[in-house]
């Protein structure tokens, strides 16, 4: 699967399906196991995947059997596909994969394509009680885009994988609209006076109740997802979650499936502490919105020297995200071992032109190395510009 098929994560453009036909025909081959499970869907250009956890573990909390589908994984392709917490049987996908192998090469299925189709197989044989899907890209063209959800949930909208889906914030939301679907409650985590319209008028054209979370009061609910920017997460997950039917929110599980959210499905890379002298923390930041709400936490610690291990895809505006960093850090700059990883050459031009104090190394274990080497026990040491550079770390 990783090594024959196109990947988006690794090879960017030649991954990226331009309709749904591939899927609906697999789909259709599968005798649609989409339709055989209840599901949630949850799309965004942050804060998707932490969202999508919060609600898997209060579900958990609640007594249900809870599939969830997220993506990319850091470190094992199981990470991807979990029930309750617990991987996907290595079993199940061996077998799925030389069941269906000849299915796959004979339709050119993609690696997404395929992982959602053993998604939906597995979670429909597990007779889950309900599922929580992330969307892997946008939203309309998205494989998991033929679910037919309780309710969908877009956390917020910002400037990512604009090659394929548009370069201004109205487009974006219009291909993120797209799992906006007729007559179920759709939950806008942010309300953005770009794309606010557009979530409007798609919601109306749907005959489909539309909740902006941040408007609603926020209960102050905590998590022990850390960060700051994981306050907006929680309240779009319980709002979420209210509008659930059949599912009657208790206060006390609500509070404590938040608060056990790592425990109870093993998410990682979100505001991830290594080590406490000196900090070390990993996070999955990789553009600027997201990069926006990670930086003032960094601020809010007291530190002597803030070491920066940052590593990025050349499909990003790595400019201006060096930019978001203080000047008076130290970058130890390098290259996740993927295709699809900014070349340090190209880093390199970058933090010379910006005047940052740096250092270029080949790989992320080096660079991690040097920045241990080099932090005194009251520093900071920071891991992320990429979920590939933590994934290496971690």
């Amino acid at each position: 699967m990783l090594s024959q098929l196109p990947m988006y994560q690794k090879k960017g453009a030649q991954a990226y399906c331009h309709d749904l036909s591939r899927m609906e025909d697999f789909c259709d081959y599968l005798n649609q196991p989409q339709d055989q499970i209840k599901t949630i869907h949850v799309a965004g250009t942050n804060g998707k995947g932490s969202t999508a956890h919060m609600m898997a573990s209060v579900l958990q909390e609640h007594g249900l059997q809870v599939g969830l589908y997220t993506s990319p994984h850091l470190k094992d392709f199981r990470e991807r596909i979990k029930i309750n917490g617990k991987f996907i049987e290595k079993e199940f996908v061996v077998d799925f994969v030389q069941n269906h192998r000849n299915y796959f090469e004979s339709h050119s299925l993609s690696f997404f394509e395929m992982t959602v189709g053993l998604t939906f197989s597995y979670f429909s044989k597990k007779k889950v009680d309900i599922a929580v899907i992330e969307v892997g890209m946008g939203g309309r063209l998205d494989g998991t885009n033929l679910i037919q959800p309780e309710f969908c949930v877009i956390t917020n909208i910002g400037w990512d994988h604009m090659q394929f889906l548009g370069d201004n914030l109205e487009a974006i939301a219009g291909e993120k609209a797209g799992i906006i679907k007729p007559q179920t409650p759709v939950i806008i985590g942010s309300t953005q006076a770009e794309t606010q319209a557009v979530f409007q008028e798609k919601a109306r054209k749907m005959e489909s109740e539309i909740i902006f979370a941040d408007q609603i009061d926020n209960l102050g609910y905590t998590s022990d997802l850390k960060g700051i920017y994981q306050r907006q997460n929680i309240h779009t997950a319980v709002v979420g979650l209210s509008h659930l039917k059949g599912l009657k929110l208790h206060p006390e599980k609500l509070k404590v499936g938040l608060m056990n959210v790592v425990s109870n499905t093993g998410i990682q890379g979100r505001w991830q502490v290594l080590n406490d002298a000196p900090m070390i923390v990993a996070d999955v930041a990789h553009n600027k919105e997201g990069l926006q709400y990670t930086l003032p936490q960094i601020e809010s610690h007291s530190y002597g020297q803030l070491h920066l291990v940052l590593g990025f895809v050349n499909d990003k505006a790595v400019g201006e995200i060096l930019q978001l960093f203080p000047h008076s850090a130290r970058f130890y700059l390098c290259a996740p071992k993927i295709p699809r990883a900014m070349s340090i050459e190209d880093l390199e031009q970058i933090a010379q032109n910006l005047d940052l104090h740096h250092q270029i190394y080949p790989s992320v274990d080096t660079a991690y190395s040097a920045s241990i080497n080099q932090a005194q026990a009251n520093d900071f040491i920071y891991v992320g510009g990429s979920t590939f550079v933590v994934a290496e770390i971690l």
